[in-house]
């Protein structure tokens, strides 16, 4: 039974009393959260996938919350924020500093977000009629700064700040103590965890059968701190197993060593989870996870997931959203076969922009194009010689003439994508038999970043 509103737990309460291992109050306030934000967040599929069901043997189950109105979960944890302080606002405004007509003063609010908490937050000022500022890193793709402005109208600016989140979070601080605006925090709040926690709520009313394993993304730990307690209430046997990016992997940093741990650099390609420190909240409600059962996913690797799931699945994922289902190639087969499955899809935030470069991240690192320069002996027939060294499944896809660095070779950047990563290995061998001299640049960092 939901309790009256006058009569829920304080929310700083029920995290402490979640974190002591007393969930009833926390889950008492996200099923009134769930309640409230049914207004704009009606439940998200949990859709069975026929293909990883078929290739991990599995029930895999996607809880699909990049099909939320801003095509992420952000908007439940950022509503219910909303919710609760203009509520607040409502009841503790002194009289005498009402405006003339009775009315209350109206607050402001400001956040920091990579996109998809500035969506949720943005329309959530749109929705509830109030204005609201938004720091975002330069980084941040134009796809999401666009909806973002779409999605908020007129009751919102966006403001451009830093190269990465921690840093436009700082400005977003500064700006809420220098004009009195509400600060929003994307994860580190207990009304954004409640908010949050709705998605295991639904999870837990749509499952066909008993979980067994919940696979989910972490960033900053809002959706991760807030599913964990529900879970453990009310499906204990449900093995929890937490994903990050081998960019940004605070959480499991931090587990490692007891505390909160800054990273000192952070991969940003996956920008929804790309943070460099946990939240303070979500890593106590979150400190007794070990950090060796946690998966880290290669950013390169992940591009694979993510050009797979659009192409054979119709499934636009952003890097974040696609971080557990490419979590389920690291977790050992015993955990997943027979098993029930569900993966949470965090966001659909996708810039298309961004496409050549996933493709491209994902042939190089399932070893499906090379990069070479060759020295090419300046005479004719000679590059004619060496297209017949390719076989059946190679492709040319990058030809650059670099400098003549001797009268009689020049030097050549070559592409090449090949259907099977073994042909490469054939490849080698016969330019070498032939005496085509070549230097793989694939993984050279240094070289690649400035000729490829």
């Amino acid at each position: 039974m939901t309790l009256p509103a006058a009569d829920r737990p304080n929310a700083e309460l029920a995290i402490a009393a979640a974190v002591s291992g007393d969930h009833a109050a926390f889950i008492d306030n996200a099923r009134a959260a769930a309640d409230a934000m049914r207004e704009v967040v009606s439940p998200t599929p949990l859709q069975a996938n026929a293909l990883l069901s078929q290739r991990y043997s599995a029930n895999i189950l996607l809880k699909r919350e990049d099909l939320t109105a801003v095509r992420s979960y952000k908007l439940r944890g950022a509503y219910n924020f909303f919710r609760k302080a203009l509520s607040a606002t409502s009841e503790t405004t002194p009289e005498h500093s009402a405006s003339a007509n009775g009315a209350h003063p109206t607050p402001r609010f400001v956040c920091a977000s990579a996109g998809n908490h500035a969506q949720g937050f943005a329309f959530a000022c749109s929705h509830f009629g109030v204005d609201g500022t938004i720091f975002m890193p330069v980084t941040t793709p134009e796809q999401k700064v666009a909806k973002t402005r779409e999605f908020g109208g007129d009751r919102i600016t966006i403001e451009l700040e830093g190269d990465i989140f921690d840093q436009c979070y700082q400005a977003a601080i500064a700006r809420a103590a220098d004009t009195g605006a509400i600060l929003v925090p994307p994860f580190d709040h207990p009304d954004v965890i409640e908010g949050q926690a709705s998605v295991a709520l639904e999870v837990l009313a749509q499952a066909p059968s008993p979980i067994d394993v919940l696979v989910l993304p972490v960033g900053g730990g809002g959706l991760s701190a807030g599913m964990a307690p529900v879970l453990a209430a009310h499906s204990p046997e449900t093995k929890i197993i937490l994903v990050e990016p081998a960019g940004a992997p605070s959480l499991r940093q931090s587990l490692r060593e007891g505390r909160r741990v800054r990273l000192d650099a952070v991969n940003t390609f996956v920008d929804g989870a790309a943070v460099a420190e946990i939240g303070a909240l979500n890593f106590e409600m979150l400190r007794t996870y070990d950090p060796n059962e946690m998966v880290i996913v290669d950013e390169d690797h992940l591009c694979g997931t993510i050009i797979e799931m659009l192409n054979s699945e119709g499934i636009v994922l952003e890097p974040a959203g696609a971080l557990a289902l490419h979590a389920l190639n690291a977790i050992p087969s015993s955990t997943l076969a027979g098993k029930t499955v569900v993966c949470v899809t965090t966001g659909g935030n996708f810039d298309f922009e961004r496409l050549p470069e996933v493709k491209e991240r994902a042939l190089r690192a399932t070893g499906r194009k090379k990069y070479y320069i060759l020295r090419l002996p300046q005479r004719p027939g000679a590059l004619r010689d060496f297209l017949d060294l390719l076989g059946p499944g190679d492709d040319i896809a990058r030809f650059e003439y670099l400098k003549k660095s001797a009268r009689n070779f020049g030097s050549i950047l070559i592409g090449i994508e090949s259907a099977d990563p073994a042909n490469f290995t054939t490849l080698e061998a016969r330019m070498l038999d032939q005496g085509f001299t070549h230097r793989d640049i694939t993984d050279d960092e240094l070289i690649a970043r400035f000729v490829v």
